[in-house]
């Protein structure tokens, strides 16, 4: 497991842009983080080292938010409403197995649809106003050991 600390909202973005130009077709990001950690500023970070240029918002409501204007397509989802039924009816695979990157937020609530390998991120924030916070990144799989690999010697 890899830390890094965000004093603020603009250096969680800019990390998770950073950590963008390192991801490829089917990429799964495990986004973990109480309510108000920064899960949804981590995402917009992605999304702009993507290219994509929309607004991004937090998918709670509709479960499965597409961004499909960038170098890769971004597939945010929020599982939280899936506590009780999981997703096996939502088709995830396709997203998972795809042409784009997925960020899953809440994915403890989905255990048995997820792939065996992927990136979890997960935000702990560390100040009194939610703003700063420790950025904790581990790799499960050898392609994503090496994406990790790649993106601190990019960072050194």
């Amino acid at each position: 497991m890899e830390k890094f600390h965000a004093t603020n909202e603009l250096e969680t973005k800019k990390f998770a842009a950073e950590l963008a130009k390192w991801l490829e077709p089917g990429d799964l990001i495990l986004l973990e983080g109480d309510l108000g950690a920064g899960k949804t500023t981590f995402t917009k970070g992605l999304a702009t080292g993507l290219g994509i240029k929309r607004i991004i918002k937090s998918p709670t409501y509709t479960i499965i938010r597409e961004y499909l204007d960038g170098r890769l397509p971004l597939y945010h989802m929020d599982v939280y409403r899936l506590e009780e039924t999981g997703g096996m009816d939502l088709g995830l695979e396709e997203y998972f197995e795809g042409d784009g990157v997925s960020i899953v937020e809440w994915a403890k609530f989905i255990p048995e649809d997820l792939p065996s390998e992927y990136l979890q991120v997960k935000l702990e924030p560390t100040g009194v106003d939610l703003m700063e916070r420790n950025i904790l990144i581990s790799a499960v799989g050898k392609h994503y050991n090496q994406l990790i690999e790649n993106f601190l010697k990019e960072r050194q």
